[in-house]
């Protein structure tokens, strides 16, 4: 599995990804899944990777060969928006070549890319990559994206980070979210590729890998824990008593009544199926004697 983060923010670009592959719990494998392309002093491109490894690798050898997709690669385009359509052709071309021996042994075409970056002129932008080719572009109010094991580092991301985040901020940012994902599934694992993209820079002046002996990780991954043990107990317990108002958990709600209890209904006194009532007779006569009796008396019965 991955875990891929991109940040687009107001001073720049942020991508943290970790480098764990696995076909399975025996089979576990360390891959890059960030890519970088620099043209001195042009332009700058991230790509980050999720999905099947054979058809990621595919697609990053097409690009870092440069080879020209409707007459342009990463090299000659005139801007990021056309980069990324670039990117999106190659995971075309990759998708015609492959997906029908790919459909007759029933693995399924799964490819994801964050991709991001500046050309000089232009400001820095971020793209989610599909793996039909199409994309979609952060904005201020989505100043966002990730790919893989997504779930468990998003939360943190939500309540902090916004458009006019500092860079600096938004690294540590990511690397909470990073670290409750490493916390909580197996399948993403040490060790990190982490770059900060200063706007306007055009190159990788802030780009580390970080394991388990990096010390800024080491204090982020026990600070973090410890911080949200120390929140969660400094919480109020809930009131049920409604003695102290500002934990009063059985205060009713406003748009809607309690929820109904249904109670198992009083068991039926019908006969089973398929058995006749009879007339229970009088203790110590018989059914023949009371039929005696009637024709006397001339009473039904």
């Amino acid at each position: 599995m991955t875990y891929c983060v991109g940040l687009c923010l107001k001073d720049g670009l942020v991508f943290l990804s970790d480098t764990r592959t696995n076909a399975g719990v025996d089979q576990i494998g360390t891959f890059r899944k960030m890519t970088l392309f620099q043209k001195n002093g042009d332009r700058f491109f991230t790509l980050m990777s999720a999905g099947n490894l054979a058809i990621t690798q595919a697609v990053k050898e097409i690009l870092l060969q440069g080879q020209l997709l409707n007459g342009s690669n990463l090299w000659t385009v005139a801007n990021a928006h056309d980069a990324a359509v670039v990117v999106g052709d190659a995971i075309k071309q990759v998708y015609e070549r492959d997906h029908e021996a790919l459909e007759k042994a029933g693995i399924d075409f799964n490819c994801n890319l964050i991709f991001g970056g500046q050309i000089k002129g232009e400001r820095p932008r971020l793209f989610n990559i599909y793996s039909a080719g199409n994309f979609i572009e952060a904005t201020p109010e989505t100043c966002y994206f990730q790919i893989g094991e997504s779930k468990y580092g998003k939360p943190i991301l939500d309540r902090v980070l916004n458009f006019s985040t500092p860079l600096n901020l938004a690294t540590k940012c990511a690397l909470i979210s990073m670290d409750s994902t490493l916390n909580s599934n197996i399948s993403v694992g040490l060790p990190l590729d982490l770059l900060v993209y200063e706007k306007n820079s055009l190159k990788a002046d802030k780009l580390v890998t970080l394991d388990e002996s990096n010390p800024y990780f080491q204090m982020i991954h026990q600070l973090w824990g410890e911080k949200l043990r120390s929140a969660f107990n400094s919480i109020s317990e809930p009131s049920w008593s409604g003695a102290h108002k500002s934990s009063a958990i059985s205060a009713p709600a406003k748009k809607m009544g309690p929820l109904p209890i249904h109670h198992q209904p009083p068991r039926s006194r019908a006969t089973k199926p398929g058995i006749k009532s009879t007339t229970r007779a009088k203790p110590g006569r018989s059914t023949a004697a009371r039929s005696s009796v009637s024709k006397k008396t001339g009473k039904k019965t």
